[in-house]
């Protein structure tokens, strides 16, 4: 609601000057929406240049202040407004949904804090309005007022959802961090296990060619012990064809024969 179709509002029931309007604009609103008489008289002085209010023609207040009346023009102005919808576009920004969205977005501030202090402040609000509601009034009056409760109310279940949002957020990047660092360790315990078993096959590499490098030592002995053998053999041959009586010995000269006798 813009201050200007308030007091258009206001001026259809008759000539009003403006502290006349204030006093009537706030009993409307039930005091949730206070002017001050500057705004009221600077949007009676935009309205008159408009075309949509005017100076009430003969009359005025004893102290000298103006009355102001509504024109036909204001009066199509007031009826159109009546006959458009509010659309949410046309609305004022939310201010708390502004300044959470910053909130995140810069660095060192406690979102959770300012949810839960912004909550609190809006019980109290919503408590107190309960507590006007109870007192009664006029219709008017009690029509804002509903506005105002429903409003609190859907504020505190929204700041429920921010909350629980928020901790979802926050679960999600703790699960992520802590996934990868998981993978990590994994893979880097894999890359050990492979160099352990790359360390295994090498030394079991090695001793392979140790045992072989030792068959084939032990080979190069016996072949040499099969060697030995052999020349042992026949070595105790020839020794068997001198034996006495294993071959006729070559008769000796006489003269060595009677030297021995």
């Amino acid at each position: 609601m813009s201050i200007k179709h308030g007091l258009l509002a206001l001026l259809r029931e008759g000539p009003k000057y403006g502290y006349q309007l204030r006093g009537e604009f706030e009993a409307a609103t039930g005091a949730t929406w206070p002017l001050n008489i500057g705004q009221v008289y600077t949007t009676l002085t935009r309205l008159e240049r408009d075309g949509l209010v005017g100076a009430a023609s003969g009359e005025a207040e004893a102290d000298g202040r103006s009355m102001y009346e509504i024109t036909d023009a204001g009066q199509a102005e007031l009826a159109k407004w009546f006959e458009t919808p509010v659309t949410r576009e046309s609305r004022p920004r939310d201010e708390l949904a502004i300044k959470l969205a910053l909130a995140l977005s810069v660095p060192g501030v406690d979102v959770s804090a300012v949810v839960q202090r912004q909550r609190m402040s809006t019980m109290q609000s919503l408590q107190e309005l309960t507590r006007l509601k109870r007192g009664g009034g006029e219709i008017s009056w009690l029509l804002v007022l509903e506005s105002m409760i429903f409003g609190a109310e859907a504020e505190i279940r929204w700041l429920d959802h921010c909350e629980a949002m928020l901790l979802r957020h926050r679960t999600a990047g703790t699960t992520h961090g802590a996934g990868t660092t998981r993978t990590a360790g994994t893979t880097r315990a894999a890359g050990t296990t492979q160099g352990a078993g790359a360390t295994r096959t090498a030394g079991t590499t090695r001793t392979a060619g140790t045992t072989q490098g030792a068959g084939a030592t032990q080979g190069a002995g016996a072949t040499q012990g099969a060697g030995t053998t052999r020349a042992a053999s026949d070595l105790r041959g020839a020794t068997q064809a001198v034996e006495p009586g294993s071959a006729d010995v070559p008769d000796q000269p006489e003269h060595q024969t009677g030297a021995k006798k």
